[in-house]
């Protein structure tokens, strides 16, 4: 009995050591506890000032766009605009600029390239806009009324927006030699009149086409010119001081104008309407460069009439740089 009760106990404790061995396991073989990967730096918090991700994207977007094409006329005033117009722009933005200076025949050339697309914009004069582009004769409205209704025909028909108007007024004009002009008392266009059969005129290409240019100015005072010359706008100074030509249209903000040997002629009929300049601009560039609008409305209502002046006569009387002057101008408002 005893001996049946030990070998009982015995295989008892057998099992139970068993068991306790089948239930424990090594240490080495416990898997490690898995640790939390440390953050990436792609996935790290953004500090304060950081771009976000979708705004670098935009920027980098927005700098691989083609360089902005801008053109000018062949007159100084235009050469100095557009070096404005570049500096803003690539200050403001991303986007690069290419300059297309002094284009011969002026609007008659560039505007056919701006359809195209040749041209993303150039600056423009109101009454070139209304009387030479779009045709219109012999209507007489306010400044206000004449501009609406061009702004929406150019978006109509072209699909062009006039954007910042600089502030300045640049009217034509007519200029006579001067000893031409004491000879004769000439104060007038109507006192020209007389005398025009003696007289040969000069103007650029696009006063000749203009519904109010050349053949509208002598039907209105009765001119019956010698002869006419085409001349670029940058050189109708030198013909005139050189005796090549006895008159020549002119525009009120040109800067030779205070040493040229001439007298500007009083419109006593008011034939010449106000003419503004402002930058006209494809739609569909606008809409494809993100905040260059804004840039460009930067440039409104910055120059006066006697800056404009002053700075033609910087650059066509003291022989200085149109970029040197454009840029010193803007550094004085403080736009760049």
């Amino acid at each position: 009995m005893k001996k049946s009760i030990i070998l009982v106990l015995a295989f008892t404790l057998v099992c139970v050591f068993a068991l306790c061995a089948c239930t424990q396991q090594p240490a080495a073989d416990t898997p490690a506890t898995e640790e939390e990967p440390a953050p990436s730096e792609s996935a790290a918090t953004p500090e304060a000032g950081d771009e976000p991700a979708e705004a670098t994207q935009a920027a980098a977007d927005n700098s691989s766009l083609p360089a902005l094409q801008i053109a000018s006329k062949p007159m100084t005033e235009q050469l100095i605009l557009v070096e404005m117009l570049k500096a803003v722009i690539e200050q403001d933005t991303e986007y690069t600029v290419e300059l297309t200076k002094g284009i011969g025949g002026g609007t008659s050339n560039i505007q056919p390239a701006m359809e195209k697309g040749d041209f993303d914009m150039y600056p423009e004069y109101t009454s070139t806009g209304w009387e030479f582009v779009l045709k219109h004769e012999g209507e007489r409205l306010s400044d206000d009324e004449l501009f609406a209704q061009l702004q929406q025909e150019y978006q109509d028909q072209y699909g062009f927006e006039w954007v910042g108007k600089y502030g300045f007024g640049d009217q034509f004009g007519l200029a006579v030699k001067k000893e031409i002009a004491d000879a004769n008392n000439l104060v007038t266009y109507s006192d020209l009149a007389a005398i025009t059969p003696d007289l040969i005129f000069a103007a650029e290409p696009d006063f000749y086409e203009r519904d109010d240019g050349y053949s509208a100015l002598c039907e209105e005072y009765g001119y019956n010119f010698k002869s006419t010359k085409d001349i670029d706008i940058g050189l109708k100074y030198t013909a005139i001081n050189s005796g090549e030509v006895d008159v020549i249209d002119i525009f009120t903000t040109d800067g030779q104008l205070a040493v040229a040997d001439v007298t500007v002629l009083q419109d006593d009929k008011s034939f010449f309407q106000s003419a503004y300049c402002y930058t006209v601009v494809r739609q569909d560039t606008l809409a494809q460069y993100p905040g260059l609008k804004e840039a460009l409305m930067k440039m409104d209502g910055i120059v006066n009439e006697e800056e404009m002046t002053q700075m033609n006569y910087d650059v066509d009387v003291e022989g200085y740089d149109e970029k040197e002057v454009a840029l010193a101008f803007l550094t004085a408002k403080g736009i760049i």
